[in-house]
């Protein structure tokens, strides 16, 4: 990749997005949130179709010309309800957040009551932190994750849902490594008189799969990311039944935004017609046993790890007990100085800053993308422990760089 047009006209960029090409090839992207997309998937987010204005719905827009743009976004549409089973299904959304702020402008009014996971024990910013947009319009309280086992408190869920009476419950979670009980929260919501919003962003491509119950059918209203574990164009969409369609369309348009971002829409389709092939099935199950060989070996190494493993693509270490004056920041740092890029991340119980926490999220769906197995997952665990215990040793540093070079070499992206 080596975009010879922008080249051309403007060097500067070029020498950017070369960069960025490098860096994805070069190191071992274990962000849990992020992930590698094929080549057809950047071929249509980068088509023509960033000229065009597409505002409305297929059939309905307010401009003319969108006959392609319309082929483009029901394709997208009818895959995703084939991938996930859904009665009606928005991809507009720019966004997870966006889905989100979409399904609550459809269902809620301002000042109206959230009962959500707290930030530190897995939540998303847009699930009603004080400082979003959320917490800024709605009066939101939270449940948490048990103390002693790392899971979700489900009784202490329901029991803060009859103390606080919500109008709606949100489920979903950003750095929560187990698989979710929709039904339970399901049925905490229904006993108060809530909607249930399951925000299934990580997990997209897991629950695609199959390899995750689904919360679709389940929860009132499912939002995701389209671009984590199911690999497809970059942004958001909201699933729900027939009875929710009308307002969920208003909301997303005119309510929340303008125009639709085609050229992103057209790589949703790209990616969700990949992930109705029956290779995706092996895939997704690949991301988590790679999660699980990675967990088993942060865990021999005697990292402490939020529940004990994971169900899902991502494992969350609390590095106080092993680790006690090393924080997150510090092992993301060392990290990235010697090509694994994961995040620092808060945990339950979190005693630190959130710019300074205790723990480190990492993730297996774009490692699994490029064809690494459970023993490499293993063996990048093991890297990624060396780490932990000398962040500050130079020499160390150097002996996991070589073998990250070593491993990127085995494993080319985008060759």
């Amino acid at each position: 990749m080596e975009y010879p047009e922008v080249r051309d006209t403007d060097p500067e960029l070029a020498d950017a997005l070369v960069g960025e090409v490098d860096r994805q090839r070069d190191t071992l992207a274990m962000i849990a949130s992020e992930n590698h997309v094929s080549k057809a998937v950047l071929e249509a987010q980068g088509s023509a179709l960033t000229n065009k204005y597409a505002e409305g719905y297929p059939g309905k827009r307010y401009y003319g010309g969108c006959e392609f743009a319309d082929d483009v976004e029901q394709l997208a549409i009818d895959r995703a309800k084939e991938l996930w089973g859904a009665d009606h299904v928005n991809v507009q959304p720019h966004s997870g957040s966006q889905a989100n702020m979409g399904v609550y402008i459809a269902a809620l009014d301002p000042g109206d009551r959230i009962l959500s996971l707290d930030l530190t024990h897995g939540g998303h910013l847009s699930h009603g932190h004080s400082a979003n947009f959320v917490g800024e319009h709605f009066e939101v309280e939270h449940y948490e994750v048990d103390a002693d086992t790392g899971y979700i408190d489900y009784e202490g869920l329901r029991e803060k849902a009859e103390s606080f009476d919500p109008d709606m419950v949100v489920s979903g979670y950003s750095a929560y490594p187990r698989e979710v009980e929709w039904e339970r929260i399901q049925a905490a919501a229904e006993a108060v008189d809530a909607y249930h919003l399951a925000d299934i962003a990580h997990i997209t491509g897991l629950v695609a799969a199959g390899v995750h119950e689904s919360p679709v059918g389940v929860a009132d209203f499912v939002t995701g990311s389209t671009h984590k574990t199911i690999r497809a164009g970059r942004g958001g969409m909201i699933m729900c039944d027939e009875e929710f369609a009308a307002a969920v369309d208003k909301a997303v348009i005119p309510g929340m935004q303008g125009g639709p971002l085609m050229h992103n829409i057209a790589g949703k389709a790209v990616g969700f017609k990949e992930a109705l092939q029956p290779e995706f099935e092996t895939y997704a199950q690949r991301v988590v046993s790679n999660a699980e060989a990675l967990a088993e070996t942060m865990t021999d190494h005697g990292l402490d790890l939020v529940s004990g493993g994971t169900d899902t693509h991502l494992v969350l270490a609390d590095l106080r007990p092993s680790h006690p004056d090393t924080t997150g920041k510090q092992v993301e740092e060392a990290l990235e100085d010697a090509g694994i890029v994961l995040n620092a991340n808060t945990v339950p119980g979190e005693t630190r800053s959130p710019f300074e926490p205790s723990g480190v999220r990492a993730g297996t769906p774009a490692l699994t993308t490029r064809g690494f197995d459970e023993d490499d997952l293993r063996e990048v665990g093991d890297l990624i422990c060396r780490v932990v215990d000398a962040p500050d040793d130079d020499a160390v540093l150097s002996d996991v760089s070589d073998r990250v070079d070593e491993l990127t070499d085995a494993h080319p992206l985008y060759e």
